[in-house]
Parts: structure tokens; C-alpha cells; sequence
């Protein structure tokens, strides 16, 4: 409730980038929910208002590689970054540079914009990723933590929000979990594989899963744009952090089916190459920044999260 009050009291002109995808649509439904107004830069306009519904007001941009509309920065309060081609796929060298220009160069030109206009909005919000630790075993990680420069995964995240950082307000870079929810995330591979009964443990199961419910992502970043008092890196992942078997336990538990098929690390690394390194490395974090705010999370144990997702 203390939530709820707090959105609503703060109204907000929030432009977004990256609206229409699994995160974004839920960010954009909590804001309209809280009566802020909404702004989206959008490659498909009349896709994009399909999508989200008229309430929001749409801006054409269909390459990152120019400058956004500057007039659809006009009287905006804030800006929410997050746009970057899926990591969900297999990293070629040609397929690493989209994933680094998207996010690159989409940052570099939303600020440009940001500062072009008129009245520039006084917080930037972007996307990250927990992957910024790099794998880190059983080490409990908090926003002071050490960040890692090995690996293309970290090393991305790291020129990401360095890139972010350039901004002119306050920043905020959300370090994001496994995402889970209906209609999109991590599940949606999984599910289906589970519910066969198909499902098990991906390498030898001890690696920790950093997860959070899209719900409970999406509040975060509205957390971090209305709340003056966040800054920095900030880590959108559930109080409980649960390893790879735990999670796999618990999927079998919630959808009432057996979870004895392991998948072996060498078979993750034929079918996915560096990519793997997402589901075979972990990290155990902690939202300690949003812990010490007035946030509730919706979904804070797995049980219940995966309750919510998997029916």
C-alpha cells in the first residue's frame, strides 16, 4: 500500500525506449496505472499502440544509430532506457557487435536528445544486467560488490553503463535477474519442457539463480525514477536468490512433474557457445539499495513467483 500511495503522489512524464518488450510493456502498464504519462519511442508506432493501448503518446524511432524525435523529450520529467537485442541467442562475433551497438549506441543518442531539448528530464533510467559480476560462486553480492571485465557478458554490461553515466541527471543503471513471468522471459523455453515432465538441473545445479518477477522488475525501475534518493547501480533481483537445483526442485513442485533429465554443461555449449555461460555461471545477489526504500515486492519467493508464471 505504502507503495501504491508513494507512484501515486508522483506524477511524471516518462519517456521509454524498449516499451514494447516483455519488461517494457509491464513498466508502461504500472506507470499508466499510477496515472503518469507515458511517451514511447517506438520503430512501429501502430504496432507499438496495439501493444500498449492509446493512453501513451508514440515518437517513430527505427534506428538507434541517429538521434530519437527531440520533441518527444519536451516537458519530460524522466527517461527509461531499455532497448538491446536478447542475449537468449548465440553469440558469433557478428551477433556480439549488435548486441553491443544496440545498447551503446541507443544510450549515446537517447542522451544526446535528452540534452538537445528544451526542458531536460532530471533522472535517466537504464537497464543492466547482474552478469556485470561475472561468475562469482557462492559470494554474496551487493551494489558495492566488485564488477568483473572478463568475459564479453561483463565486459558489455560494464561499457553499458559507462555509457549511461554520461548523462546530465541523476542515473540510475537497474542490474537486472532472470526475469520470469507470463508471456515472456526465461520460462518461456523452460515451461513447455517442464511441463512434459522433460525438465532437471542445467550442469551440476549449484550455480545461483539471481531471478525476479516482471512485476516486481518493473516496479524497481518506477522505484529508481521516482525516488530521488537512488542513484547508481541498483539490483533488481528477489530477496532469495535460489540455486539452479532449488529452482528446478521447486518448478516440479508448482507444476506437479518429475525433474530427472540434468542437462550436462557440454551440451549447453554445443547448442548455445558463449552463451551458455548465462545458464551455467551464477551469482548470488541482493537488492540491498531497494531493501533500505519504502518497495514491497510482489513475488519475493520463488514458490510464489513460479505459482504466478507457470499456470
Amino acid at each position: 500500500m505504502k507503495e501504491l500511495i508513494y507512484l501515486m503522489e508522483s506524477k511524471m512524464k516518462v519517456v521509454i525506449a524498449g516499451a514494447t518488450g516483455f519488461l517494457g510493456q509491464v513498466v508502461v502498464r504500472q506507470l499508466l496505472a499510477a496515472g503518469d504519462e507515458v511517451v514511447v519511442l517506438t520503430r512501429n508506432v501502430a504496432k507499438a499502440a496495439l501493444t500498449l493501448g492509446r493512453s501513451c503518446q508514440f515518437y517513430q524511432w527505427d534506428n538507434y544509430e541517429i538521434l530519437p524525435p527531440v520533441e518527444a523529450f519536451d516537458g519530460a520529467d524522466g527517461v527509461i532506457n531499455l532497448l538491446g537485442e536478447s542475449i537468449s541467442k548465440k553469440w558469433d562475433e557478428s551477433y556480439k557487435k549488435k548486441l553491443l551497438d544496440s545498447r551503446i549506441q541507443s544510450t549515446r543518442n537517447l542522451i544526446a536528445a535528452m540534452e538537445t531539448s528544451a526542458t531536460k528530464p532530471k533522472v535517466y533510467v537504464s537497464a543492466s544486467a547482474i552478469g556485470i559480476y561475472g561468475d562469482r560462486g557462492n559470494e554474496e553480492i551487493s551494489e558495492g560488490s566488485e564488477t568483473k571485465s572478463d568475459g564479453f557478458l561483463a565486459k558489455l554490461c560494464l561499457e553499458w553503463e559507462a555509457e549511461a553515466n554520461k548523462a546530465k541527471a541523476r542515473v540510475v543503471t537497474i542490474r537486472t535477474g532472470i526475469v520470469i513471468g507470463r508471456n515472456g522471459g526465461a520460462l518461456t523455453k523452460m515451461l513447455p519442457v517442464f511441463k512434459m515432465g522433460l525438465g532437471g538441473k542445467l550442469g551440476s545445479g549449484n550455480q545461483y539463480m539471481s531471478w525476479i518477477h516482471v512485476e516486481d522488475a518493473a516496479g524497481i525501475f518506477i522505484e529508481a525514477l521516482k525516488n530521488d534518493t537512488m542513484s547508481g547501480p541498483v539490483n533488481a533481483t528477489a530477496p532469495y536468490p535460489a540455486r539452479n537445483a532449488e529452482f528446478t526442485k521447486v518448478m516440479g513442485k508448482v507444476l506437479k512433474r518429475p525433474t530427472i533429465f540434468p542437462t550436462p554443461a557440454f551440451a549447453l555449449n554445443l547448442v548455445f557457445g558463449e552463451m551458455s555461460q548465462v545458464l551455467l555461471e551464477g551469482q548470488k545477489v541482493f537488492p540491498t539499495k531497494v531493501k533500505k526504500t519504502n518497495f514491497r515486492f510482489r513475488y519475493p519467493t520463488l514458490e510464489m513467483a513460479l505459482k504466478e508464471t507457470a499456470y
